[in-house]
């Protein structure tokens, strides 16, 4: 607000196409309108709406400034603005943690899959080839490339047991059909390594501190879970630290069991492979480090090698710092559970 005539308030009030002026009866005393670009206008209304501001029907002031002459100019004008505002909103919702996000959930997917099937096609396989030792994607490659046992050659490693194994024949429909089978399969292996290769380069340009500290694919995981990197820098390092590890923060909470330590980072080599009295004093250095990387990521995006030295200092101090296990705490004596009755 402002003051305006003496000791009348006047009110700066701002609209989709205008800004006007008020005065303390609420009476328009000036106003400046917009040009009738309809790209112009949709920008005007996302700003609105990001400052919280609603888009109220001001039909009649429109009709009163001179904005629009009739009833029908208005409400095709407002609909061609709304409908370029929508546009413009939904493709700025493409961002590069929103594609590393979709990666990761096709990521899962194909695992889900590819665990199904490649358990089928052992199972399958296996009646007529009981001896073969392969699973995965060496089991769906052995397949791919020979069908029946058969056609081994004699200078592979597997030629012996191929020639000696007890398993059934395979005949030509289904030799085709498991080869077709794990072919499928293979592909599914090979786009699973496209899209690791994916994430793993835009992470690299997304957030590269969070790449250097936790590592691409963890770094991927911890945005797909947190919903962006936005979200995932607003987050506390105590919530970072068991990301993932839902069920037994719930059973903690419910029943008094002991707080989890660590959720999806401890896949990282860094807890994964220290003795189990370090995990939990390393997983809160860890995730003290990725939240500090996510926030410099997301809000400078500039690469920080200190965070990694930092890390590594801490982390070495905290081996240094606890070599051996805890000692086991002994019960005290005579706070055991009484026993009911006297001496007889």
């Amino acid at each position: 607000m402002r003051t305006s005539g003496g000791s009348e308030l006047a009110t700066e009030f701002n609209s989709w196409f205008g800004s006007f002026t008020l005065d303390a009866e609420g009476e328009i005393t000036t106003y400046q309108l917009f040009e009738k670009d309809p790209e112009m206008l949709a920008l005007r209304v996302l700003e609105l709406q990001e400052s919280g501001q609603t888009i109220p029907d001001l039909r009649q002031l429109a009709l009163d400034c001179g904005f629009v002459d009739l009833d029908e100019d208005y409400d095709i004008l407002l609909r061609d603005v709304c409908i370029r505002a929508a546009k413009s909103r939904i493709s700025g919702t493409d961002t590069d943690d929103v594609r590393i996000v979709h990666a990761v959930e096709a990521l899962d997917d194909i695992d889900k899959n590819v665990n199904e099937l490649s358990e089928r096609l052992l199972e399958w396989y296996g009646m007529y080839f009981p001896e073969l030792e392969l699973t995965g994607e060496p089991l769906a490659r052995f397949v791919m490339a020979f069908g029946s046992r058969g056609n081994v050659p004699e200078d592979h490693q597997l030629f012996d047991k191929a020639s000696k194994s007890m398993g059934s024949e395979l005949s030509f429909a289904d030799e085709e059909l498991l080869k077709a089978f794990a072919s499928n399969l293979c592909g599914l292996y090979d786009t699973r390594r496209q899209i690791e290769s994916y994430i793993v380069t835009g992470m690299g340009s997304l957030a590269p501190n969070l790449t250097d500290v936790a590592g691409g694919l963890l770094g991927a995981r911890l945005i797909s879970i947190a919903g962006s990197l936005e979200k995932l820098a607003a987050f506390p390092s105590s919530t970072v630290q068991v990301i993932g590890a839902n069920r037994a923060l719930f059973k903690h909470l419910r029943s008094n069991t002991p707080s989890p330590k660590h959720g999806i980072i401890f896949n990282n080599v860094i807890i994964k492979n220290a003795p189990w009295w370090q995990r939990g004093k390393l997983a809160r250095a860890f995730a003290a480090k990725i939240s500090l990387a996510a926030r410099t990521d997301f809000y400078s995006g500039e690469k920080d090698p200190s965070i990694k030295e930092q890390l590594e200092k801490k982390l070495s101090a905290i081996r240094k710092a606890n070599p051996n296990p805890p000692k086991k705490k002994s019960k005290p004596k005579g706070k055991g559970r009484k026993k009911r009755g006297g001496r007889r």
